[in-house]
């Protein structure tokens, strides 16, 4: 199997071929189509030099043709069937590993629909074989993951045992650090320790990369010396080199050749500090003669936190120098640093929530929104997964405990609707977030953006997004805002419009833009849209003003055009002003 991301593509038939050209548009750079006269040949050529395979053939065919060739599961490539009609796409292997995704991908680009049968994914729990895959975890022995499966789905008390709290997906209800170990029907690891204590039950251990080792050496030092030293000290601690993320040093050694050499024998990063950084970094054997001949007072020690903590929130260290005749080598763990997505979930309609949205939902342990949010996706948490809900008003308090959760070690997923950076939690949430959490921010599609597609094409030139709440913006600011953008002849977009305790706000903005715009300027206004209920309107500035806004409110996205803007075939159109549209007719 490769790693290269290439999907080897192998059709039989011409509707195969019609569809696998399909895939070969919407992947241009992903795809490699297989034309091989004997589809079983292109199929096993496909498999060995792909990283996944789709393949426009029956199951069965696909599974003989395959069972020669067929190795392990964790190496094996990912392979998805589609039948002849491309109604279906259908996981065949490696679900876990890619395939089930695979699986969903084909399915959107051809209009078909994805077909997962592995048990985890069936139930929605997290898949063992892949929990903390993105974060670096092996597995030390995959012989009791079947064991441990079936107690999870089937209900049973799981214990889990972490040398830290990781920002992993969630485990089902019945597995939890408290099950104690008598009542317990099998345990699942989290450790860097090389030989845990033995339980007696079904068990999997998981390897986190939280190990670095830091390394000194006389120059010329041989490789051998350096690697049995790093040996020694990490067996001498009970560590498992399995979870060593990487080999740190100072800079001057960044061409050791020993070092070097040592490292990429056991397929490990090497990362290099200048002695100045390292100088300042505390250390319990610091050594004068090292600073005087290279200027920081420790190498191994040093260089192993300071990799440690860059990697994580902290370090600690766990193994002191150790000494070799030509060489020197300490350990450090990291803490493990938490991890918030900052989650919007678009203007309503599932279909328009960004897959990656929805992903990181599936991977988010604690879940944090408003209480309507969370009713809209409660059916994608995974079982486990913590749900802390709040209500309106309460943003502060959603952000900070949202930020809480991720310092503590959870991947937590903070949610809201839009685009969380656009009058929404990510602002709040960052005010609050240090340099020990990682973010990922997710797009999402915005009320504005939503609204615009429902009236026409309003926002084709130059526009401004204001909020008319003054809640937490004084009201003389936003009517400066209003008067800016109306001078500068903006399409504006108004966000919260109206409430009931706010109902003159919106008026007074559409008159500082009438100042500066024509009576009969297009405005359009959407509410709820893409809901169930949503209400488009497309009418003019004029008739705003005359009482036509009286059904706006909160969940309304008003936009009032600029001096270009006008209504063709009654849809809202900004022009973009380009050049061959100036002799352009009007349509009536």
């Amino acid at each position: 199997m490769t790693d290269d991301g290439t999907i080897g593509v192998i059709a039989a038939t011409e509707r195969g071929r019609t569809a696998a050209r399909l895939l070969a548009r919407a992947w241009p750079e992903r795809v490699r189509t297989f034309t091989e006269e004997r589809a079983g040949e292109a199929l096993r050529g496909a498999f060995a030099e792909c990283g996944a395979v789709v393949a426009f053939l029956a199951v069965g065919a696909t599974v003989r043709a395959l069972a020669p060739v067929l190795g392990d599961k964790h190496t094996d490539p990912p392979v998805v069937c589609v039948d002849e009609a491309s109604q279906h796409a259908v996981a065949v292997l490696g679900g876990h590993h890619g395939g089930n995704r695979l699986a969903g991908e084909v399915a959107a680009v051809l209009g078909a629909r994805p077909v997962v049968t592995t048990a985890t994914d069936a139930a929605r729990t997290t898949p063992l074989d892949s929990y903390g895959a993105d974060l670096g975890f092996t597995i030390a022995d995959t012989s009791g993951l079947a064991s441990v499966g079936a107690a999870l789905l089937s209900g049973e008390p799981v214990r889990v045992e972490s040398d830290h709290m990781w920002p992993l997906p969630p485990l089902p209800p019945g597995a939890s650090a408290q099950t104690p170990p008598e009542t317990a029907a099998a345990l699942i690891r989290v450790t860097d320790r090389a030989a845990p204590p033995e339980s007696g039950l079904p068990a999997v251990t998981y390897r986190p990369p939280s190990l670095v080792v830091g390394v000194g050496s006389a120059r010329g030092a041989a490789a051998e010396e350096i690697g049995a030293l790093v040996d020694r000290t990490l067996a001498e601690a009970g560590l498992d080199s399995e979870s060593v993320r990487a080999l740190a040093t100072v800079d001057v050694k960044a061409d050791e050749e020993g070092i070097l050499r040592a490292a990429r024998e056991r397929g490990w990063d090497v990362t290099v500090y200048p002695a100045s950084e390292l100088a300042g970094v505390s250390v319990p054997n610091p050594s004068e003669v090292v600073r005087a001949e290279i200027g920081t007072p420790s190498v191994a020690e040093a260089a192993a936190l300071r990799a440690a903590a860059d990697a994580g929130s902290g370090a600690e260290l766990v193994a002191a120098k150790n000494k070799s005749a030509e060489a020197t080598a300490a350990v450090a763990r990291l803490r493990p640093r938490g991890r918030l997505a900052l989650v919007g979930l678009g203007p309503g309609a599932r279909d328009l929530a960004a897959p990656r949205a929805l992903a990181e939902l599936h991977r988010a342990s604690v879940v944090v929104g408003l209480d309507q949010y969370l009713d809209q996706v409660h059916d994608l948490l995974r079982p486990g997964t913590r749900v802390i809900a709040s209500g309106l008003g309460q943003e502060e308090e959603r952000a900070r405990t949202a930020v809480a959760e991720a310092r503590a070690g959870a991947a937590v997923a903070l949610i809201g609707s839009g685009d969380a950076g656009v009058y929404a939690m990510a602002s709040p949430a960052l005010d609050f977030a240090g340099a020990d959490i990682d973010v990922v921010g997710v797009p999402g599609i915005t009320a504005a953006v939503a609204a615009a597609h429902l009236l026409g094409a309003p926002l084709g030139h130059d526009h401004a997004y204001i909020s008319l709440s003054d809640l937490h913006t004084p009201w003389e600011a936003i009517e400066r805002r209003l008067r800016a953008a109306a001078e500068g002849d903006f399409t504006v977009c108004l966000y919260n419009p109206r409430s009931r305790r706010r109902d003159w706000q919106l008026p007074a903005a559409l008159r500082i833009l009438a100042e500066h715009r024509p009576p009969d300027i297009p405005v359009g206004y959407v509410r709820n849209a893409a809901r169930d209920d949503e209400r488009a309107v497309v009418t003019t500035l004029q008739d705003m003003l005359s009482g036509g806004a009286e059904d706006v409110d909160m969940y309304t996205v008003v936009l009032v055009g600029s001096s270009a803007s006008r209504t063709v075939a009654g849809r809202f159109v900004t022009p973009r002003g380009y050049a061959w549209s100036t002799a352009a007719e009007t349509v009536p």
